[in-house]
C-alpha cells in the first residue's frame, strides 16, 4: 500500500482591502475615483502624470499610480504605497513608480501636511500657458480664482531630488502653481478639493488659450473687482462648493453610471 501523498500547500494571498485599514480604503477609492475623472474630463497624457493623495494618519505616506496603467484603468487596489524616502510599501500590479512624479509629489507632501492630495498634468492648454510670459491671465470669473497662482521655473525632467526645495518654496500657500514648460500642478485638503482645483484651471487655461486666437482687443475687470472676486473664491472652511464637496457625490454618481470598476 502506498503511503499517502500530502497535498499542496495553498497560498492565500490577501486583497489588498484586506491588508489596509478602512480609512486608508477609502482614501484609495476616492484616489481611484479622481484618476478616472481626470481621464473623463480629457486631462490626461497617456500613462504619464500623477494624483497622490496621503495615507490617513500618517505624514510620511501616500498613494500615487503606477506607472503603466491609463488612468481609465485605475481603481483602488492598483494605487502603490510608498514612502517620502522612496521605499515600497504595498504593491499589487507589476508596474513601478515614476521617478519624476515620485519628486514632485513627494516634495510637497513632506511640506505640506495640511494638503492632502497632489496633481500635475500636462494638458495641452495647460502646457501652452505655461510657456506663454504673460502667464495665466484673468479673462474671467473662473480664471480670477488663480489670481495670485504660484510659477516655477522648468529644470528639465523632474528626477532630480534637489528639485524639492524649491518647488515647495515657489508653491508656497498657493493651491495651485503653474510648472514653466511644462504643466499643471494643484494640492488640496482633500481629494475632492484637488480635483476641483484642476478642472477649474484646467478651464481657466483653455479659456486663455481660445480668447487669444481671436485676434481681438480682451478688456480686464479693474483690480479691485478682481482682488474681490479671489477672495470670494478661495477655498474655506463652510464653502463646499468651493471645497469641491458638493459636487463630489454628484460626480461619482456619474463615475458609477459610467463605470464603477475604480471601486474594486
Amino acid at each position: 500500500m502506498n503511503p499517502p501523498v500530502s497535498s499542496p500547500a495553498i497560498k492565500v494571498v490577501k486583497s489588498v482591502r484586506e491588508q489596509v485599514s478602512a480609512e486608508e480604503w477609502q482614501a484609495r477609492v476616492d484616489l481611484a475615483a479622481c484618476y478616472r475623472l481626470t481621464a473623463m474630463y480629457g486631462m490626461t497624457e497617456m500613462i504619464a502624470n500623477h494624483i497622490s493623495c496621503r495615507v490617513p494618519g500618517t505624514t510620511d505616506q501616500f498613494l500615487i499610480n503606477a506607472y503603466g496603467m491609463l488612468y481609465e484603468e485605475i481603481d483602488a487596489s492598483s494605487l502603490i504605497k510608498v514612502d517620502v524616502e522612496g521605499n515600497t510599501l504595498l504593491n499589487a500590479t507589476d508596474y513601478d513608480v515614476n521617478v519624476a512624479g515620485f519628486v514632485i509629489h513627494s516634495a510637497i507632501h513632506m511640506a505640506k501636511h495640511d494638503m492632502d492630495c497632489v496633481a500635475h498634468t500636462h494638458t495641452p492648454a495647460g502646457m501652452a500657458v505655461s510657456a506663454m510670459e504673460c502667464g495665466l491671465l484673468p479673462l474671467a470669473q473662473t480664471s480670477m480664482r488663480f489670481l495670485h497662482i504660484a510659477y516655477h521655473d522648468f529644470e528639465g525632467i523632474a528626477d532630480n531630488v534637489d528639485e524639492r526645495e524649491r518647488l515647495v518654496r515657489d508653491l508656497g500657500d498657493n493651491e495651485a502653481m503653474i510648472l514653466r514648460n511644462h504643466g499643471l500642478l494643484v494640492v488640496g485638503r482633500t481629494v475632492p478639493a484637488a480635483f476641483n482645483v484642476l478642472f477649474r484651471l484646467e478651464r481657466a487655461c483653455q479659456t486663455q488659450v481660445m480668447a487669444l486666437s481671436c485676434n481681438t482687443k480682451l478688456i480686464y475687470p479693474p483690480q479691485n473687482i478682481l482682488e474681490d472676486t479671489y477672495e470670494r473664491m478661495l477655498p474655506k472652511p463652510g464653502r463646499a462648493a468651493r471645497n469641491g464637496e458638493l459636487a463630489w457625490p454628484a460626480l461619482l454618481r456619474k463615475l458609477d453610471r459610467t463605470d464603477p470598476s475604480y471601486r474594486d
